[in-house]
């Protein structure tokens, strides 16, 4: 895809006013220039151009307020005297893999004041002798140098974090709403597990009652057996005593 239809793409309905962060990663430059900017994105705070065939930011717009620029993975070898007109609050470069083979070409970023981290990665100034002291020499405003300080310390996580959250703070609340979500779902699941338990119990409590009462009936079907019994047999005894009353009077005749 060119890069200008990416560029649209990722605008929407949106104004490019109300855009901060832009990524048009693996388009096409149709000249090897930046295509598809203008200075309407002057509230963009984030730029990432990664592997789209640019050999020049020249026709780069004005960018006030871009704090992280990613054009690695390009064939870039100079011109970046533009960048500190262009973007002078720039705090992140990253121009890895791109084809930048002397200590001179990033002297241009001598005036980007506000640079704190260059990535250079996989660029031929790598090899030289003393590249990262020459480089720290060149550029006294940095502090990380390929994610490392001077005293090869790593760049810690909270930087990259805040870098973040300063651009894109509809992300966080994204996730506070995922996280708002998922507590929700607990306490519905802690609610259900509840009513089931009290269901359980209250079926558990019926099925004692029924039990509880089938008990009492037999006793009382073998009471009501007993009972029988006991009038059968009076009535037996009974009836014995009649016959011998008979018997007595057929003697006394």
């Amino acid at each position: 895809m060119e890069m200008k239809k990416r560029v649209s793409l990722e605008l929407g309905d949106r104004t490019p006013a109300e855009l901060a962060e832009l990524l048009v990663d693996n388009c096409r430059s149709s000249d090897g220039e930046v295509e598809g900017l203008t200075d309407e994105y002057k509230e963009l705070e984030i730029l990432s151009m990664v592997n789209i065939g640019l050999n020049s930011l020249a026709k780069l717009p004005s960018l006030p307020k871009l704090r992280k620029l990613d054009v690695s993975d390009n064939t870039i070898s100079g011109g970046l005297d533009k960048l500190a007109e262009k973007c002078p609050n720039l705090t992140y470069l990253n121009l890895s893999g791109n084809k930048v083979k002397e200590l001179s070409t990033i002297e241009a970023l001598q005036n980007l004041k506000n640079l704190k981290s260059l990535d250079l990665y996989s660029c031929e100034v790598t090899t030289l002798d003393d590249y990262r002291g020459g480089v720290f020499e060149l550029l006294p405003q940095l502090t990380y140098l390929d994610g490392y300080d001077q005293e090869d310390n790593e760049v810690p996580d909270s930087e990259a974090e805040d870098d973040d959250d300063e651009a894109g703070p509809h992300g966080d609340d994204d996730d506070e709403d995922d996280d708002d979500e998922e507590d929700d779902e607990d306490d519905l699941s802690d609610g259900e597990e509840d009513e089931v338990g009290l269901s359980y119990l209250m079926k558990e409590g019926i099925q004692d009652e029924d039990d509880d009462g089938d008990y009492e009936e037999e006793e009382e079907e073998v009471g009501n057996d007993g009972v029988q019994g006991e009038k059968r047999k009076r009535d037996v005894e009974d009836d014995g005593e009649d016959d011998d009353d008979d018997d007595d009077d057929d003697d006394d005749e």
